[in-house]
């Protein structure tokens, strides 16, 4: 039975096995990570404000640029749940594995969404449709919230 985070008009379903950790971002921004028992994660930030999604998926990217050393980037139009995200696919070596990365990023009504997962990739691709379905049912949540 998947678990239910709602705060804030946010909410989506994520796996009871994973542990959720909600903090302020700066500027008294919501963000919430959800990390799964091997380690990789999604995570959500909330941008008030209306900026602009591609500035926003850009300023991660050139984070994680600086982060890691080697970095391969693809940008990314993806549409989920009748959105259309804009962002990139990241990998990357950390601790000598293969790591794996997405950034997406949309505008919904006065707000910008930000979600990032990431993970060792033999992990990523155990777990990118429960990424996925999180990613969905926070969208299919936007969608009841702005209407």
């Amino acid at each position: 039975m998947p678990s239910k985070f709602q705060r804030a008009g946010i909410s989506f379903l994520y796996p009871d096995n994973w542990t959720v950790d909600e903090e302020d971002a700066p500027a008294g921004q919501l963000s919430v990570t959800v990390y799964s028992p091997r380690g990789g994660f999604w995570s959500l930030a909330v941008h008030p404000g209306s900026p602009d999604p591609l500035k926003i998926a850009n300023t991660a990217l050139e984070a994680m640029k600086q982060e890691y050393s080697g970095i391969e980037v693809e940008e990314v139009n993806e549409t989920l749940a009748d959105w259309n995200l804009i962002g990139f696919d990241l990998n990357f070596f950390l601790l000598d594995f293969t790591n794996t990365a997405q950034i997406r990023s949309i505008r919904c009504d006065k707000t910008t969404y930000t979600v990032f997962c990431q993970a060792e990739d033999r992990e990523f691709e155990q777990n990118q449709r429960v990424f996925q379905a999180m990613t969905i049912s926070l969208l299919n949540g936007l969608k009841d919230f702005n209407y």
